[in-house]
């Protein structure tokens, strides 16, 4: 493995660490988050969001102001108050062995204890494990929630399920109360959703899905972003059984993996796992959705 770890500064989030392989590069957080803040070609641009002025934050009475900082975090579903945006802005253990870098935060106020594993390898991709613990004296009930804010200007293509079931229905499709079904980002097919970023448009818009196709795409010029995940499984989902979640606004677009949902025991862990591919084309955003679709 040719994997470099080294520390340093980026912008304005304090102390970092960045892992590069000659080929792609990934940042993250560790004087806060974690986060991961940066995720490229080792030249190239930065296909995360990132919210260097702090514009998406919640205030969390009594408990003080959550930020985004943008990129990827790991979050519990449902969201709740106050647990969701409990602030995470303290130092995180950082431990960079044979290839894997584990960064762990310290415990939350509500007995969690979150984890994220990254492991890059020696091509355009790296696997992200995101865990949490329930480290209370009681059972907890929660779901993994794995959110990746991307960067404005991109378009998303989200699989539906088209396994035949005959009499049985075959997609789910959830809506938050301020999405509205006739959003001019949003784009619904029989194979297929598409979700614009657009910086023009400040309203929220959320949908979620039962993916079953283990991957989504995010096309941003010449950059085509790949999240690969585990299969749909028979089990309980969020948001009336969601696994996947995408949300956006003016500032970015989100990619949301969620997990299991249900009591889990003290010691207990759930985790979520997920790849990410990069690579370049120079086909127009037409010609690649067709081709993605083709091969699902």
């Amino acid at each position: 493995m040719s994997i470099k770890c080294y520390e340093t500064d980026y912008k304005n989030y304090g102390k970092c660490l960045c892992l590069d392989n000659g080929k792609i590069k990934l940042i993250t957080t560790i004087d806060v988050g974690p986060r991961i803040v940066f995720f490229g070609f080792s030249d190239g641009e930065n296909v995360l969001f990132e919210d260097v002025d702090r514009n998406f934050y919640e205030i969390n009475n009594g408990y003080g102001v959550w930020y985004a900082y943008g990129g990827h975090r790991i979050w519990t579903a449902p969201e709740v108050m106050p647990e969701t945006y409990l602030p995470d802005n303290s130092n995180v253990e950082a431990i960079f062995d044979n290839g894997t870098l584990t960064l762990t935060p310290p415990k939350t106020k509500f007995g969690k204890q979150f984890q994220m594993v990254i492991k890059m390898d020696d091509n355009n991709s790296v696997t992200i494990e995101n865990k949490i613990t329930n480290c209370s004296d009681k059972p907890a009930e929660f779901a993994t929630w794995s959110v990746t804010g991307l960067a404005a200007g991109g378009t998303e293509i989200v699989p539906l399920c088209r396994e035949d079931k005959g009499f049985l229905p075959n997609r789910t499709m959830s809506l938050w109360s301020y999405s509205d079904v006739k959003d001019e980002r949003f784009t619904l097919t029989d194979k297929y959703v598409l979700l614009r970023q657009d910086p023009k448009i400040k309203k929220a818009f959320k949908a979620g899905f039962n993916v079953t196709g283990k991957q989504i795409l995010y096309i941003n010029g010449k950059n085509i972003f790949r999240m690969c995940f585990d299969e749909y499984k028979k089990t309980e989902y969020p948001d009336f059984c969601c696994n996947y979640e995408t949300y956006t606004n003016d500032l970015f677009l989100e990619c949301e993996l969620l997990g299991e949902l249900r009591e889990y025991q003290p010691g207990e862990t759930a985790s979520v796992k997920e790849k990410w591919e990069l690579t370049t084309t120079d086909w127009a955003t037409d010609k690649v959705i067709e081709e993605f679709v083709s091969k699902i």
